[in-house]
């Protein structure tokens, strides 16, 4: 268990360094006239959130549907930069993404198996074996699936927001040309500063409805402590 522990933690470290902090600053300071210019910088800048995608996905032997919006957000950036487009697009682009994910959480919850099941009512997170076995016994699963919508949509409203931010810091960053340093470098800023000002209110957004599950299922459940969680959290919690 400990051994699945760090190398969840090691891929965690991988993904910030190659999808955000390398290209970052490939983009921002090295895609200069003087060092590898613009073509080049965005080329080599993409090349690592592509490649950890790649890596990513065949480690894994499964298709993740953020995942692979995510690497089609890498592949509009570099067609838009290389095309040399409109600047706009990338507002357009950065506002899409999210957008679309949260649609994609809305339709969910027609099928069997709603997105929120995915982000947060799932086995790496709550004991969800032992609380399904419970609300079958007690004849809460149907409210269940009702906190569950509920949880859908306030989690579809985060992605919404997010496009809303991501339009937002897009359309106050890019402000030169595609295909020209500056737009690298203001790229730069942008995937820099995309995290403080939109990662972290959305995670807060996460958080309240992580908090908003656990505590409708200890309401359905009688369950009380940490009983309601994974083994992995617990084992790790009481180390």
């Amino acid at each position: 268990m400990s051994e699945q522990k760090k190398e969840k933690n090691e891929n965690l470290l991988i993904n910030i360094l190659f999808n955000i902090v390398i290209p970052a600053i490939i983009l921002s300071k090295l895609s200069k006239p003087d060092y590898l210019g613009p073509f080049y910088g965005l080329i080599i800048a993409l090349l690592f959130p592509v490649s950890y995608g790649a890596y990513d996905f065949i480690t894994r032997k499964k298709a993740n549907p953020i995942s692979i919006l995510g690497f089609v957000s890498i592949l509009l950036t570099g067609v838009i930069g290389l095309l040399e487009f409109p600047a706009e697009w990338i507002a357009v682009k950065e506002a899409a993404v999210p957008l679309v994910i949260g649609l994609v959480v809305l339709i969910s919850i027609k099928t069997k198996y709603p997105l929120v099941k995915t982000f947060i009512y799932n086995d790496k997170i709550l004991d969800t074996e032992r609380i399904n076995t419970i609300l079958d016994e007690n004849g809460n699963k149907r409210e269940l699936d009702k906190m569950l919508n509920l949880s859908s949509i306030f989690l579809a409203c985060s992605f919404f927001f997010s496009s809303v931010l991501n339009f937002t810091l897009a359309k106050i960053l890019i402000k030169s040309p595609t295909g020209t340093a500056e737009f690298n470098e203001e790229l730069g800023k942008m995937t820099v500063l995309s995290y403080p000002v939109i990662a972290l209110p959305c995670t807060a957004i996460m958080l309240l409805i992580l908090w908003y599950v656990i505590r409708s299922i200890r309401k359905y459940t009688n369950l009380s402590g940490d009983e309601i969680y994974s083994p992995q959290i617990r084992e790790s919690v009481n180390k």
